[in-house]
């Protein structure tokens, strides 16, 4: 295990979705372990492959004492019910705004050896989840804000202090936001 440095926001990396897990061995367990100490040294709820810079569709968790790790996950809502609050990233610091999700989730998937997985989530978990899943699609939670919203967050990015001007940010649209009144189209 090695705490690995986290991609901040601006590296295309973060943009780009990630490639599905074949291989479930060694080397995945490696990544699994490297995403857990690298999260936990920082301090955060979860945390993506890509956000180590690796595209592959795999992310590590901690939340509320349940630590763990999905790979190739699939996420599905058994309720139309939405949570509203204070949302941050590890590949954006210190920067946190009012996101909407859904407030329950079923996410499927695999464990580092290939043995299938459920993860039933409310709550903190549910974000969590759909926020890990994002970053394995390239999206990012400041995509889900209205486009005040948007307009806020970007303008606190450019002031934050690790802020690159030399790698201008790219921003998107969720591509979910049109298929689903929650702009998660799942």
């Amino acid at each position: 295990m090695t705490v690995q440095p986290i991609r901040l926001f601006g590296d295309p990396v973060l943009r780009t979705p990630a490639e599905a897990v074949v291989d479930f061995d060694a080397e995945l367990r490696r990544l699994v372990a490297d995403l857990t100490e690298t999260m936990r040294e920082q301090g955060g709820a979860g945390l993506a492959a890509p956000q180590l810079g690796v595209g592959l569709r795999v992310f590590a968790f901690d939340v509320d004492d349940v630590l763990g790790h999905l790979v190739n996950p699939v996420l599905e809502f058994p309720d139309e019910q939405e949570q509203d609050g204070p949302e941050g990233c590890l590949s954006i610091p210190g920067l946190y705004f009012d996101t909407k999700r859904r407030q329950n989730v079923v996410a499927k998937g695999f464990n580092s050896s290939g043995d299938p997985v459920q993860i039933v989530g409310t709550g903190l978990m549910a974000r969590c989840v759909q926020h890990e899943t994002d970053h394995l699609d390239g999206v990012l939670f400041i995509d889900r804000l209205d486009p005040a919203g948007r307009k806020e967050a970007m303008k606190a990015i450019r002031q934050a202090e690790w802020y690159d001007v030399g790698a201008p940010p790219v921003v998107k649209v969720s591509p979910h936001g049109s298929t689903s009144p929650f702009g998660l189209g799942r």
